[in-house]
């Protein structure tokens, strides 16, 4: 991922928010045949997040554990690669204050983890699956909480894997390197309908303007 200062992202708290929302991931493996990648579900070890460690727990259905060569990678303590996106939308030249840049671009968020793969016991998976539907389940009207008699065997078609994150890269770009005039003209284009509509991501700009400004308030 290219380094900009502008968007870097160093603040593992930011990391943490990113896939506590958006809980889906690109997994990404070195394998005997090239690179391999699969999407799955993840969420943040909570008992590991109580001692202040970044940790990802997801599974991967079978046979992807085979795809992904899974006991050779832990065998060699080989990284592996998550990547969670979070909102990202196209930016249009034309909303920007006169005079100011004339390139079109895309804003995003993004981070990628890096960490050796630890495989679940199956009742470690059970467990960590029954933790990961109430995860999501928690925002549904009426949730239903996985039955773990119910989900024994259907916990047999996935491994599960714990991830402790050894390094991170994230870039957050939300038009930090653009004057307040245009950031604020892109937001207001993002709320307005049309084909380039993203609240969300007109959410985030004003989440990372905000955070902009109270770290210069604090460095005064």
């Amino acid at each position: 991922m290219r380094h900009n200062p502008h968007h870097a992202v160093t603040d593992e708290n930011l990391v943490r928010e990113l896939v506590e929302r958006e809980g889906f991931a690109t997994i990404v493996s070195t394998t005997s045949t090239g690179p391999v990648a699969s999407h799955y579900p993840v969420m943040l070890d909570p008992d590991a997040a109580d001692r202040g460690e970044l940790v990802v727990l997801t599974h991967v259905g079978r046979p992807d554990e085979k795809l992904h060569e899974v006991d050779a990678t832990v065998e060699a303590g080989r990284d592996v690669l998550v990547i969670v996106q979070g909102h990202h939308g196209y930016v249009s030249p034309s909303w920007y204050a006169p005079g100011s840049s004339r390139a079109p671009t895309w804003n995003f968020t993004v981070a990628h983890l890096w960490g050796v793969p630890e495989v679940l016991t199956p009742e470690d998976n059970l467990d960590a699956l029954v933790a990961m539907t109430a995860h999501f389940e928690r925002h549904v009207q009426e949730p239903m909480w996985l039955d773990r008699e119910w989900a024994t065997p259907v916990a047999r078609g996935t491994v599960g894997l714990r991830i402790p994150v050894a390094r991170f890269t994230a870039k957050l770009k939300m038009s930090q390197d653009k004057d307040p005039v245009s950031v604020q003209n892109v937001i207001d284009h993002l709320r307005a309908p049309g084909p380039y509509s993203h609240p969300a991501l007109a959410d985030d700009m004003e989440r990372a303007r905000d955070r902009a400004a109270a770290g210069s308030r604090t460095d005064s």
